[in-house]
């Protein structure tokens, strides 16, 4: 699936991943390939992509957002946050 990262500034991420684990405002949650239709809040805290299928190399990358809102829709997932950093 394709995830794209999005702050009012920049494209801050945008690659075909496995996963991404996102805060949402009622708590964490995970979206993978092919999750259902999806809008939802983000409170600030930590994003985390999932780069590759957990039987291979785990890759992943981190970033700490700001608060926003998260799209799922045709295996795209569109992450609009007021801000992001990469972290290790």
């Amino acid at each position: 699936m394709n995830l794209e990262i999005l702050t009012p500034e920049k494209k801050i991420f945008s690659d075909d991943v496995y996963g991404v684990q996102l805060p949402g405002i009622s708590g964490s949650f995970e979206v993978l390939e092919k999750h259902a239709p999806l809008i939802s809040a983000l409170k600030a805290g930590k994003l985390k992509v999932l780069k590759n299928k957990p039987s291979s190399t785990q890759h992943f990358a981190h970033f700490d957002i700001q608060g926003g809102f998260v799209e799922v829709i045709n295996n795209k997932v569109t992450v609009l946050v007021e801000g992001a950093v990469q972290t290790d």
